[in-house]
């Protein structure tokens, strides 16, 4: 089944509004819906999709869809090295101080992002309270239900904290009749996040019918990412080896699969955020987070220019032309070739050197076969390159060839599509896995887990080629690749040391882009050390304006500033977040 969004329904029911303050919840909701109505199978069983369809945060619009998107494009990919904001300084100005680490508790894109994943939390705990008052749900259909709603809240939860960190656990006894809902943020709220999944794991079968459920393993995969935050390494890999002993789940065997609307919910995808279009929403239901990530002009999306990688990323993913392994160290002693500050009447030519090959269904620059959409011509695709350099983002992109059938152009672009927005790939439970292994376990076996996920990237099949005619990009692709590709597998690590850098470079090469890498460099503690050495190479490598005197400070820009309107209705329960 497709997990809609069903917003008349869950905003009648939604009578708890976590996200809202005093002035929402002293005097009862108007027109609110009785969940005893709701209290049935199909009932309970809407309410669950409508916990589900946050996923993709995809709800206030206070902020726009993409201050809060599923992906955290902007929290996890522009805050962490991987991408610029894009598009023009003045383009959605809220996002600049996310990129330069200057962020006010007055940012509009914090308040959207607490507000949807409150509206989400609510969400779960309308699930939970409506279903103990049904009585025509089955016991084991009840405990499944539950499983999922507890899931869900446990990964709305842990969502929230990894941008705030400091966070009220809200579950189903807080009520607007129990005059309970002023919560303090001082608790450390994994204890309970990992209760949630505890029982979600107890109480889900190992298959759902239905695409986009959470089922045991994948609620297994959310704990052991719960666990990976904590640092709880011997915890996290029972649970990561159960998984990879289920065969449940595999690599597909090309890469771009995993970007790819025709192959999306493949066995490689544990949880990702649904999307459809063209299915009577109006285009609600499409992937709206990131609506923005296209390039610009006449390209695909026909707009907007965000998200655009920076060089610092494009340069880690140089190889060694021997070993195709890359340089863990001096990846950025020398750049990839760029066409910053040239025409696309200019000439130009690509980087000649040896790269990994997943580079090029990441990133895309100029002179590379874009998708179906034509070699990318570089500048023309790009809204400014003085604000967000020369680069293309590319894993959100549909083909050209599913222009209209997966896109919905019935707004003011053809960015909401049906393409999924990965939450937790099969990549990433084997890369969690070797790094429990390197910090815990065996060395030999983080090796053997690292090389699964960069043999199938070595597949030539899944390479990028050249077009068989570049005026028609539609016609096919040749056998040709379209870059210098060479990637090698490691040699048993010989020590800690190095197994801890390859572990966390291979998961910015598998995973880059995906909203992952600030939350990684901050649970690795090095959060510091990695943004400052980015900085000051990428202020010279792609001057931008903004970036000129950014600093990431210790001890402070590790978080986010808690919305401060929050903090004003929580009758002085919360505290804000060091340094704000």
């Amino acid at each position: 089944m497709k997990f809609f969004k069903i917003f008349v329904l869950v905003g009648t029911v939604s009578i708890i509004a976590y996200a809202c303050g005093k002035k929402f919840l002293d005097k009862a909701p108007i027109g609110a819906t009785d969940p005893s109505a709701l209290a049935n199978k199909n009932g309970v069983r809407g309410l669950l999709i409508g916990a589900y369809a946050l996923l993709d945060g995809f709800g206030s619009n206070a902020g726009g869809y993409w201050a809060s998107a599923g992906s955290n494009w902007v929290y996890g990919s522009v805050a962490g090295t991987e991408s610029h904001k894009g598009s023009s300084a003045g383009d959605q100005p809220d996002a600049v101080p996310i990129e330069n680490f200057t962020p006010q508790a007055t940012n509009g894109y914090f308040q959207a992002k607490w507000a949807v994943v409150y509206d989400a939390i609510s969400r779960c705990n309308d699930v939970i309270r409506t279903a103990a008052l049904a009585n025509d749900i089955s016991a084991t259909e009840l405990s499944q239900i539950l499983g999922q709603a507890r899931a869900l809240r446990a990964w709305y939860h842990m969502d929230a904290k990894k941008v705030w960190n400091k966070i009220p656990f809200v579950d189903e006894t807080i009520t607007y009749g129990a005059n309970n809902y002023f919560l303090a943020n001082t608790d450390d709220a994994w204890p309970k996040i990992e209760q949630d999944l505890t029982f979600a794991i107890a109480n889900l079968p190992t298959h759902f019918g239905d695409p986009g459920r959470i089922n045991k393993y994948a609620a297994e995969a959310i704990l052991a990412k719960a666990y990976m935050f904590e640092g709880k390494y011997s915890s996290a890999l029972p649970l990561l080896n159960d998984i990879i002993n289920s065969d449940n789940y595999q690599l597909v065997a090309n890469y771009h699969d995993n970007f790819n609307i025709l192959t999306k919910n493949s066995s490689e995808s544990i949880l990702a955020a649904q999307s459809s279009v063209n299915d009577g929403s109006g285009g609600n239901n499409g992937n709206w987070g990131d609506v923005l990530n296209f390039p610009y002009g006449g390209s695909p999306g026909t707009c907007c220019g965000f998200n655009q990688p920076t060089q610092w990323f494009v340069d880690h993913f140089k190889t060694n032309a021997v070993t195709g392994l890359p340089d863990l160290d001096n990846f950025d002693a020398t750049n990839v070739t760029n066409d910053m500050g040239k025409l696309s009447s200019q000439p130009f030519t690509p980087y000649a050197g040896t790269l990994d090959p997943r580079l090029d269904w990441t990133v895309g620059r100029r002179g590379i076969p874009y998708l179906d959409w034509g070699v990318n011509p570089g500048n023309d695709w790009v809204r400014a390159q003085t604000d967000g350099g020369p680069y293309s983002p590319i894993k959100n992109v549909y083909p050209n060839a599913l222009e209209s059938k997966y896109t919905d152009a019935s707004f003011w672009s053809s960015g909401s599509t049906a393409m999924n927005t990965n939450l937790i790939r099969y990549a990433d439970v084997l890369l969690w896995a070797a790094e429990c292994e390197t910090e815990v376990g065996s060395l030999s076996r983080a090796t053997s887990l690292v090389n699964q996920v960069r043999t199938r990237a070595a597949n030539p099949a899944g390479f990028v080629h050249t077009y068989i005619n570049n005026a028609n990009p539609q016609g096919g692709f040749t056998n040709i690749p379209a870059a210098n590709y060479k990637i090698g597998n490691y040699s048993t690590f010989p020590d800690q040391a190095t197994a801890r850098k390859a572990v966390r470079y291979e998961r910015l090469l598998e995973l880059g882009m995906e909203g992952h890498r600030f939350f990684d460099l901050v649970r690795w503690g090095i959060a510091a050390t990695e943004i400052n050495r980015y900085l000051s190479k990428e202020k010279v490598t792609i001057p931008i304006s903004y970036l000129a005197t950014a600093t990431f400070t210790a001890n402070k820009n590790e978080y986010f500033p808690i919305p401060q309107t929050e903090i004003d209705k929580s009758n002085k329960k919360m505290v804000q977040n060091p340094g704000y």
